[in-house]
């Protein structure tokens, strides 16, 4: 690889896993397009959708190793919401991740698209009241949540991604969960997610390696950055910025896919 070429994929994966860690996502929402529109555009060789699908799984791997890290103390992780949507999730990434190999480009980016949409439609519903709950007494629908999460798991799984941007939108909207919790708790299922969209990707061949080294080293010095610079930042304005990100991405995603 090109030495410039290293450093753009680095910057791509640093500004990423910042705000994967400041929003409790994986990152993949914001990684994703970069990946796909940024080399070609600075006279680089292109990435697949596939490709880009298979550096982002293993990426989010370890972006979300350094946000959890970072939210280990405070009270924010809540162990019984990860352990339910956590291992619903995996095994709905894995059936993702593993089946993608079936798709084409095309079928790859309509997939992160409607996923793209739902979640932006979903975090621009008012959430009132959510973050006036006790830490210590949140309560959610725990067969619901993992219903929600295996579906999450599947489509996430296809574009390589471990589902936050729209497990986050879930957990705030439907499961009423605070924005601080959903931060934390969110990062936690992400890299459980990630371990299974990371094996189909690795197992199917779809892994540019160096690339995701790159990518990899980045996330680790970044993420926990983000999570720290969360906690000092106000929930409404954590909630705008991810609503935000996830829009952009959206339009972003259906322009490219209409040709337009």
């Amino acid at each position: 690889m090109e030495f410039s070429f290293i450093i753009t994929i680095f910057l791509i994966g640093f500004i990423g896993s910042f705000v994967s860690g400041m929003v409790g996502i994986g990152g993949s929402i914001i990684k994703y397009p970069m990946l796909l529109y940024i080399p070609p555009l600075l006279g680089f060789t292109a990435f697949t959708a596939h490709e880009v699908s298979g550096i982002s799984a293993v990426q989010v791997f370890f972006a979300t190793i350094g946000g959890v890290w970072a939210y280990r103390k405070g009270g924010y992780l809540n162990k019984s919401l990860i352990a339910y949507m956590g291992i619903s999730i995996l095994i709905g990434s894995f059936i993702g991740g593993y089946g993608s190999r079936l798709m084409s480009d095309t079928g790859v980016n309509l997939v992160y698209g409607l996923l793209a949409t739902i979640a932006a439609i979903m975090m621009f519903i008012p959430k009132k009241g959510i973050d006036d709950e006790n830490m210590s007494e949140v309560t959610f629908p725990k067969a619901l949540a993992s219903l929600l999460a295996f579906v999450t798991g599947i489509g996430a799984g296809i574009v390589g991604a471990a589902g936050a941007f729209i497990l986050v939108p879930i957990m705030l909207v439907v499961l009423k969960i605070p924005t601080r919790m959903t931060i934390a708790s969110s990062l936690a299922i992400t890299f459980i997610s990630s371990i299974g969209a990371t094996v189909g990707k690795i197992t199917t061949g779809q892994v540019e390696y160096g690339p995701a080294a790159v990518m990899i080293v980045a996330s680790l010095l970044a993420s926990p950055l983000g999570a720290n610079a969360a906690k000092k930042i106000n929930t409404k304005v954590l909630q705008t910025i991810l609503a935000l990100l996830i829009l952009g991405s959206a339009i972003k995603i259906w322009l490219e896919f209409f040709g337009v």
